[in-house]
């Protein structure tokens, strides 16, 4: 690793904003800027180049590449990652399945997954929401039953995330009918190219195709595949979702969302007067800002209760504020764009890109309110772990 972690505060964010903005190709960084990241090269090439440098798996096992920072080291890496504009590590390599692996493979999974894992040779998605099983995942109906060395895979998967360009999959998947629900769903990792693997494109409202239909008709997986302990999958599927909830938070992305908003306001005119100076807009602009003060706050609290160990429900907090200043940043942009919004394939002469994409934007952020645990899901947790409801 390059970076010093016995280092002062600013010496640390100094050889971080090194590896972000001179190693990460520059170009690659413009297309994040201008919103039109080309998926999966960008994303591929980017990670490797943070996993070359031991920032791509920070909160996996030192053994395999993750790191012992304190609370405040984490907090500068996600805050410099987002200013520089870097694109997002894989969340279903980086947060999910890898972590999962780690701590409930074998040692096989390990040694044959973790490597590739990290550095996006492997391609994941995720395997958990069906047609009537979103966000109660405990009656999903994709089954996986015995055959001899392997499991014979039948069901759909829904909702699954860039499952377009996905070489693997990690999916949930009943094994035992008769149990309780949550008490018969394993984890199994199944390959995407297999027989019987079919993946449709769903068109979402802002054009693009994001998320997919999957359909395992007679899959064969190896038992090999099982992760940890058959019927025990509810439990890594928790696991897995406490650490995906924090990185849907996008504090340094919010903060770099929200500066370039003011950009466009200072730019856009009403009236002969920037939007900017509009005192409306500027009461409008600091509440977010107080708001977004209030969520670096709280990924302080989540990363100091990762380090403890323990789950005190600030994670869901950082999720549900974070999912809904990320969509009140895209409705303000959106304002800001005015008319200028509806226009989308102008000249850009006359109708810059972002107030272009902006109606797009906004339509798409609705999604980030339910990925990762709905905001219902997580107003549950809270009243659980924090109020006692």
């Amino acid at each position: 690793m390059d970076i010093n972690v016995d280092a002062s505060a600013e010496e640390f964010r100094d050889s971080l904003r090194v590896v972000f903005r001179e190693k990460v190709p520059v170009e690659i960084r413009d297309r994040v800027r201008a919103g039109c990241l080309r998926e999966p090269e960008d994303v591929v090439e980017s990670q490797r180049v943070l996993n070359a440098h031991g920032l791509a798996v920070l909160n996996w096992p030192e053994e395999w590449g993750g790191v012992r920072w304190s609370a405040e080291r984490h907090h500068i890496y996600f805050e410099e990652f987002g200013l520089a504009d870097v694109p997002d590590l894989l969340t279903f390599n980086v947060d999910m399945v890898g972590p999962v692996i780690a701590e409930f493979g074998s040692e096989e999974q390990k040694q044959r997954f973790l490597p590739a894992t990290a550095n996006l040779d492997i391609w994941w998605c995720q395997g958990f929401s069906e047609p009537e099983a979103g966000s109660d995942l405990a009656s999903l109906r994709t089954k996986a039953v015995r055959d001899g060395e392997y499991y014979v895979v039948n069901g759909q998967k829904t909702w699954t995330t860039l499952g377009q360009h996905a070489d693997w999959m990690f999916a949930l998947v009943r094994t035992d009918s008769a149990a309780k629900p949550q008490a018969g769903i394993s984890f199994l990792l199944i390959d995407m190219t297999s027989p019987g693997v079919t993946r449709r494109p769903i068109e979402l409202l802002d054009g693009s195709c994001e998320v997919n239909e999957v359909f395992l008709t007679d899959v064969r997986v190896p038992v090999a595949n099982l992760v940890g302990v058959e019927n025990r999958g509810w439990s890594y599927a928790k696991f897995l979702l406490t650490r995906e909830r924090a990185r849907i938070a996008r504090v340094g992305q919010i903060r770099r969302s929200l500066s370039q908003a003011k950009v466009y306001a200072g730019k856009v005119t009403r009236g002969g007067v920037p939007v900017l100076s509009a005192p409306l807009f500027r009461a409008r602009l600091a509440e977010l800002e107080n708001e977004l003060i209030a969520l670096e706050v709280t990924q302080f609290r989540a990363l100091e209760e990762h380090d403890r160990g323990v789950s005190g429900g600030a994670g869901a907090i950082l999720k549900l504020r974070g999912s809904e200043l990320q969509e009140r940043i895209a409705e303000l942009v959106m304002d800001i764009a005015g008319a200028s919004a509806l226009v989308t394939d102008g000249d850009e002469e006359t109708t810059p890109q972002w107030a272009q994409r902006a109606v797009g934007s906004y339509l798409t952020e609705r999604k980030v309110a339910i990925y990762g645990g709905s905001s219902e899901v997580q107003r549950m947790v809270i009243g659980a772990q924090m109020l006692g409801l």
